[in-house]
């Protein structure tokens, strides 16, 4: 075994050393909205589910190199919104020109041929093109040297038409094909499936989950 201490590494280090391991990473592409209004939307790959009561999810956002705050934190400390949405393979690309620097208002849905659709609990508007969007006010946060950490708690989900059966409440998983986020630039589809467990009568196929 490769043991290693993180007490002697740099941040650097550290950080290549996590991202590359604790993969695949589901991601976030979050909406906000800045004090002009602009939409801001922006790829966070250091993001999951916490736990269901209450319904909490976290994202966790870098300061950039001169110290400041990138526009979703920023937008999310002042306004308490903000909305995330998982990304499937038909936007993928797009979802990944959503993380081009661009002037704050300048917005990347737009950058990114996206579009803005009114959400209904909070007042930063979901994707049209997205599969799933959960509409978050922020719950807590956390304050670190190098970035914040938020916890949003849903509001409301908003899924695409068919993916959701809400009188048995399973979700289509033949029909939902999100991507990971595998490092740099590179990503994992989920299109492959297995199951641990042997088929037996009275096990759940994975359009039934």
């Amino acid at each position: 075994m490769t043991e290693i201490d993180f007490s002697e590494l740099g941040v650097y280090q550290r950080y290549k050393l996590m991202a590359s391991l604790i993969v695949p990473r589901p991601i976030a592409l979050i909406t906000t909205l800045g004090e002009d209004g602009t939409i801001n939307a922006a790829p966070f790959s250091m993001f999951n589910m916490l736990g269901e009561d209450p319904p909490i999810v976290m994202v966790s956002i870098n300061r950039l190199h001169d110290g400041n705050l990138k526009d979703t934190a920023a937008n999310i400390l002042r306004t308490g919104e903000f909305v995330v949405h998982l990304t499937d393979e038909a936007m993928c690309e797009q979802m990944h020109a959503c993380g081009d620097r661009l002037p704050s208002d300048v917005s990347e849905l737009a950058h990114a041929g996206l579009h803005a659709v009114p959400s209904q609990s909070v007042k930063p508007p979901r994707i049209a093109e997205a599969p799933v969007a959960f509409e978050c006010v922020l719950h807590e946060k956390l304050e670190t040297a190098s970035r914040y950490i938020f916890i949003g708690r849903v509001q409301w989900l908003a899924a695409r038409d068919g993916l959701v059966d809400t009188e048995l409440w399973r979700v289509r998983l033949q029909d939902y094909h999100p991507v990971g986020r595998f490092g740099a630039s590179f990503y994992v589809k989920t299109s492959e499936r297995f199951s641990l467990e042997k088929a037996q009568a009275n096990s759940t196929p994975i359009d039934e989950m």
